[in-house]
């Protein structure tokens, strides 16, 4: 797999961590990013520049993609100057964004359209899952083409799960993060509760993360609590986002999701106080009782 080239599309906080783990692995990466500046930490680690999506395209086997919005990948699939524009024949395209499942779709068939092949494939496992290589991958897609991306996500991932035709990984992703969205709520409203009634709060991680209440969101994000640290593992506008797809489609199943209801509104006002730049954990900083002494 090191000897086909690579595009990748978005170089924030998971991009730059997956297109380090593929350059690690000796493959050669094209990349393109909104914002240039922003790929400067993987260009220096050795991956290409092009202009646009068009143009890495244009030169790769295999175009990789993750951007914030589904807005965003309905630009860079379907602009002008956009990847189904300028693929090749026969190449490979994989969303890793995490968007909706009828975009997934979307994108599948107007693929099929041009002789070219996609899948969604979103991914769990946040910035330290993507920097180490850890990452959990949705697919959904033509199931024959699962072992090939079993190789080509060897790099980056320590699972690849296939869970049906185009769309399937994006309902997978939403079925993700409905949990997390209980996790993330549990956690800051636990560490709130026991601060106020005084408890020593990293021997309270400790203890609940040793027993059923362990949870990944808990034991990744519960010390960067502790410490202050609300930098982006994961945005919580970008969060808003998932939890917001995640309801819609529950109403196209109707489906009633109240606890992930309450999450979304939760994430909703941390966003609109102007905080949805910060990770996810940012979230026990809208508790007025956390920063009391």
């Amino acid at each position: 797999m090191s000897s086909v080239k690579l595009g990748f599309i978005g170089t924030g906080v998971m991009g730059t961590g997956i297109i380090k783990n593929f350059l690690k692995n000796g493959q050669e990466v094209v990349v393109f990013n909104r914002t240039q500046a922003h790929a400067q930490p993987v260009i220096e680690a050795g991956a290409t520049w092009a202009e646009s999506p068009h143009a890495v395209a244009a030169q790769c086997d295999i175009v990789l993609s993750m951007v914030g919005f589904p807005q965003d990948v309905e630009t860079i699939y379907f602009g002008s100057d956009g990847i189904l524009a300028g693929a090749r024949k026969g190449a490979l395209l994989i969303d890793m964004t995490t968007s909706t499942p009828t975009l997934a779709k979307k994108i599948a068939a107007k693929a099929a359209e041009k002789g070219l092949q996609a899948v969604d494939a979103p991914v769990s496992g946040g910035d330290i899952g993507a920097k180490n290589g850890t990452l959990t991958i949705m697919v959904g897609g033509d199931k024959t083409l699962l072992s090939r991306l079993q190789q080509l996500f060897a790099p980056i991932a320590a699972s690849v799960n296939y869970f049906g035709p185009a769309g399937s990984g994006q309902h997978a992703k939403m079925a993700n993060q409905i949990m997390i969205a209980g996790t993330m709520t549990g956690l800051t409203e636990m560490l709130v509760y026991a601060k106020a009634a005084g408890l020593d709060l990293d021997e309270t991680l400790k203890v609940v993360g040793g027993g059923a209440g362990a949870n990944w969101s808990l034991s990744n994000y519960g010390p960067r609590i502790l410490q202050g640290d609300y930098t982006p593992g994961f945005f919580a506008k970008h969060f808003l986002k998932d939890l917001r797809i995640a309801l819609d489609e529950a109403d196209n199943m109707h489906l009633q999701l109240p606890a992930t209801q309450l999450a979304k509104q939760l994430y909703e006002q941390m966003v609109n106080t102007g905080k949805g730049n910060l990770g996810t954990q940012g979230l026990i900083t809208m508790n007025d009782r956390w920063d009391q002494a």
